[in-house]
């Protein structure tokens, strides 16, 4: 198990907690209040592996292997998936370029949003991206708004 470790309410409780949540417990956060030696994910991110694994609609470990070396072009065993979520096999680390694979593999996310929410950055699904670029256009509006309401006020005013 990994040592050291903060829970998680997304992730220990299996409650989905809001993007707003995560961002204001980050926000709360000052950069130097990261702790010496918090930045090595490798008890996590075997965890998050072996989660993802029995999370992986259905699929045994071998066909997540196959449909891994079909997404990287690269063979991919089942052997190598136990040994990269072993907790008694340290020295064999999961290559972060076959992570994209194993997302898409399993349909588990969780180790990429792990990774993100570390330098406190965010993962967006399809949905919730475009909902997000809604917002910032949303806001680009109601700006371009009070400086088009600022600009005619000011050629009211010239023209008086």
């Amino acid at each position: 198990m990994a040592k050291n470790r903060k829970p998680s309410p997304a992730t220990d409780t299996g409650v989905q907690v809001s993007i707003f949540d995560i961002i204001k417990e980050q926000h709360m956060k000052a950069p130097e209040q990261v702790e010496a030696g918090s930045m090595n994910i490798a008890n996590r991110l075997r965890e998050d592996l072996s989660r993802g694994l029995k999370q992986a609609n259905n699929m045994s470990r071998y066909e997540v292997a196959a449909k891994m070396s079909e997404l990287v072009g690269v063979e991919i065993s089942k052997c190598q998936l136990d040994s990269w979520t072993a907790e008694s096999k340290e020295a064999h680390r999961f290559p972060a370029e076959y992570l994209p694979a194993f997302c898409a593999a399993t349909g588990y996310k969780q180790p990429l949003r792990m990774m993100a929410e570390m330098i406190q950055c965010y993962l967006l699904e399809s949905e919730e991206a475009l909902m997000a670029e809604l917002g910032k256009i949303d806001q680009t509006k109601r700006e371009l708004s009070k400086k088009e309401k600022a600009i005619r006020e000011f050629l009211g005013q010239l023209t008086r």
